[in-house]
């Protein structure tokens, strides 16, 4: 027979339902589309945030004064995945596999971006892999300035040259060669002060 007052109805409906999640050990009831909806939502404001902390922890650690370059760095690694796994897919012994993988890991590695010329390192390639290779990075590492803060400033007032060319942008990254050639501009105040406190300067540079 059909109840002559729905309210009832659903009163005793939603009583059944109580009843039988106490009857049944662990049962629960299907979630309801506007549950499921709220929930992955939720799911994801959560992954969002935590998306947000690392990408706010990884800009203060490395001194990034720019969001965008984090997000330029992230790019380059989706770019650098998805050749890797499209690599991955082909024969090992497909001669354009083998010409490409090359060249891709002989850049990655004059970068500094991967130790081993091999496929398996890319996959360990993140954006804060390219973080530590901006100059700034670089230069408290090499013992140029002690905190990443001194060292964008170091390198923003025009301290820095590689090779016979100054750098003013922190954002540059730098390759294993150049590495090599990071020095002091000659006219850095900071450099003649390092100099004098170690006693290397002579007569003529005081002139």
């Amino acid at each position: 027979a059909v109840d002559a007052h729905p309210a009832l109805a659903a009163l005793r409906q939603q009583a059944a339902v109580e009843a039988g999640a106490r009857g049944g050990l662990g049962a629960m009831r299907k979630l309801k589309y506007h549950e499921q909806k709220l929930l992955k939502k939720v799911d994801f404001l959560n992954w969002k945030q935590d998306k947000n902390l690392r990408e706010v922890k990884i800009l203060r650690r490395y001194h990034i004064q720019d969001r965008e370059d984090y997000h330029t760095y992230n790019k380059v690694v989706g770019l650098v995945t998805k050749m890797v796994t499209m690599l991955k897919g082909l024969d090992q012994r497909d001669p354009k596999r083998i010409e490409t993988t090359d060249a891709l890991l002989d850049k990655l590695y004059s970068l500094g971006l991967i130790q081993h010329k091999k496929l398996v390192a890319c996959d360990k390639i993140a954006a804060s892999t390219l973080c530590r290779r901006r100059l700034p990075v670089v230069l408290v590492r090499l013992k140029f300035a002690e905190t990443m803060k001194e060292a964008v400033t170091l390198v923003e007032q025009g301290h820095i040259r590689i090779g016979p060319d100054q750098v003013t942008d922190p954002t540059f990254l730098v390759s294993r060669t150049m590495e090599d050639y990071i020095t002091w501009v000659d006219t850095s105040k900071i450099k003649r002060t390092i100099m004098k406190y170690n006693d290397k300067l002579d007569d003529f540079d005081l002139l």
